[in-house]
């Protein structure tokens, strides 16, 4: 099966400097655990103000699954109620998610880039620059990186299991229509539930290009290949605590997220300044062919 598979390039990221706008309005209008915030207009991407739509941002952190549960809900009513599941596309309503947990599954389940489990079923190719993923509960991260404190330090949304690139940690999301294989897809909207995001803006060790910023970064990028926003993750620090963070655009317009969990590959010791962050659900709009 031939894939759609956008590389990442320098280009890439650039455009992330280029964001940097749009990403202070969100770090001054955005507060963790308020959900449904609409962000302000901003310039992005070198689009002038009136070219660039800023979406709502859902977000939230805390302590347990209690603390975002009603902001994952709201994101899931805005993006439309019904959950799709395997359901051919595209749909006129309704949403998609992967939870990772194989009908409640506690095996851990290693898994190769690209990941196409859920491309035809769901509409979503899962790429990493490492070297594969993983699915597994907390005991199951602690063998698959050697590192015995995984499995106190992560705890799940919905039970049991998360899900981490294995040799990065940077993730991307491509979409497609269910259903149809290869046809490439826009969704109005993802995100994603998150455990462990220690760091808060400014706090991280400084990366290859010299930010220095919160360790969990979402980018979505629609079919042209531009990026249409960028903002961090809500942090919780205190080891297993959750953070959810999704945009909604007004239409379909996402083409690809990336998904850059921690600021650190997977495998040392979540402390200090270094920041191990696991995956859970993703949420996304149902996906609609590129017009």
């Amino acid at each position: 099966m031939k894939l759609l598979n956008r590389k990442t390039s320098a280009s890439d990221h650039s455009r992330v400097t280029e964001s940097l706008r749009a990403m202070v309005i969100a770090a001054f209008t955005f507060t963790a655990c308020v959900s449904a915030v609409p962000s302000a207009s901003a310039q992005a991407n070198g689009a002038n103000t009136k070219d660039f739509v800023a979406p709502t941002v859902f977000q939230a952190a805390g302590p347990g699954a209690a603390a975002i549960q009603s902001t994952v809900d709201q994101f899931r009513a805005a993006l439309g109620i019904t959950n799709n599941g395997n359901n051919p596309g595209p749909l006129g309503s309704g949403h998609r998610e992967i939870n990772w947990d194989g009908g409640g599954s506690t095996a851990t389940s290693p898994g190769p880039t690209p990941f196409t489990v859920f491309l035809n079923s769901r509409g979503a190719n899962i790429t990493t620059p490492g070297s594969g993923f993983v699915q597994a509960p907390p005991s199951g991260l602690a063998t698959t990186f050697g590192n015995s404190t995984y499995a106190d330090i992560f705890k799940t949304f919905s039970p049991v299991r998360l899900f981490s690139p294995v040799g990065s940690n940077v993730t991307e999301v491509e979409f497609f229509v269910p259903g149809a294989g290869n046809v490439p897809a826009t969704v109005s909207g993802f995100g994603t539930v998150l455990t462990d995001v220690d760091l808060p803006d400014g706090s991280g060790p400084a990366t290859k290009n010299g930010n220095r910023h919160a360790s969990t970064l979402l980018e979505f990028f629609g079919a042209d290949g531009r990026l249409l926003f960028s903002a961090f993750a809500p942090s919780s620090p205190g080891d297993g605590n959750l953070s959810f963070f999704g945009v909604k655009f007004a239409d379909a317009r996402i083409a690809r997220v990336r998904i850059t969990t921690g600021n650190a590959r997977p495998g040392v010791n979540d402390a200090g300044r270094t920041d191990i962050v696991m995956m859970d659900d993703f949420v996304y709009g149902e996906p609609t062919p590129v017009q």
